[in-house]
């Protein structure tokens, strides 16, 4: 695990969007292509935007395949789905082709959605193993991250997967790659600023386990790196 701690919001995203880029030409050059499960919510906008502008010319984006860590189960229309942030954020302005993107099929039940996607992960990597290059990854207030919030079932999942998450303060369902599938990935980075987040940063980087209360700890890749990229304020309760 690598802490990348800078000063700024700005400066975390536009040490992320490096990353990214030199992960994904890497790849590419490589193996052809790079795959990168996205996160949902306010921070990784910013950087798709950035992606979207400054590295407009530097990756070769027809190259790229976009899958989503998790999703709302609300129409592609509506203004808290994911895929509809990062449409407009990144694939739009990038013209990323279609047959590149991976959205979660939120006009079927939470459960069959879950399930058509998994599929389509599965047939994507073929016969190999279900590792994505890439997975970007937020931290909530609560300690969550993708939907695995703290007491929901999917946080005792052993076999990669895709499943479908009810929470009950909200009354909504969440579609979500599970930790074990999270953690075949490549590399996977966790995008996380501001004061607000240092104590859910603390419980994950310093307190003993406990995934249902903490389930962000469940993330640890299995042969893969690791990278967070935090400001100053999120990491200050961490012993850097």
């Amino acid at each position: 695990m690598k802490l990348n701690i800078y000063n700024t919001p700005d400066e975390v995203l536009a040490a992320l969007a490096e990353h990214f880029a030199t992960l994904a030409n890497s790849y590419i050059k490589n193996n052809g292509k790079f795959t990168v499960a996205l996160s949902g919510g306010s921070s990784p906008k910013k950087l798709y935007e950035l992606l979207a502008s400054a590295y407009k010319d530097k990756i070769d984006w027809d190259k790229v395949y976009f899958f989503f860590g998790d999703e709302r189960n609300v129409p592609h229309s509506h203004p808290d789905s994911n895929f509809l942030m990062v449409k407009n954020a990144l694939f739009a302005p990038l013209n990323i082709p279609f047959g590149h993107i991976f959205p979660v099929d939120t006009a079927l039940p939470p459960q069959e959605a879950a399930a058509k996607y998994e599929e389509e992960i599965v047939e994507f990597f073929d016969e190999n193993e279900l590792s994505f290059d890439l997975v970007l990854l937020g931290l909530g207030d609560n300690s969550h991250t993708a939907s695995l919030f703290p007491h929901t079932p999917v946080l005792h999942d052993r076999i990669p997967g895709v499943k479908d998450v009810f929470l009950q303060d909200q009354q909504v369902f969440r579609i979500t790659l599970n930790a074990p599938l999270i953690n075949e990935a490549g590399n996977i980075a966790f995008l996380v600023y501001g004061a607000g987040k240092a104590i859910a940063v603390h419980h994950i980087l310093e307190d003993d386990e406990d995934i249902e209360e903490y389930p962000a700890q469940l993330i640890e890749p299995i042969v893969g790196e690791i990278e967070w990229f935090l400001d100053a304020p999120a990491a200050a309760l961490v012993n850097k």
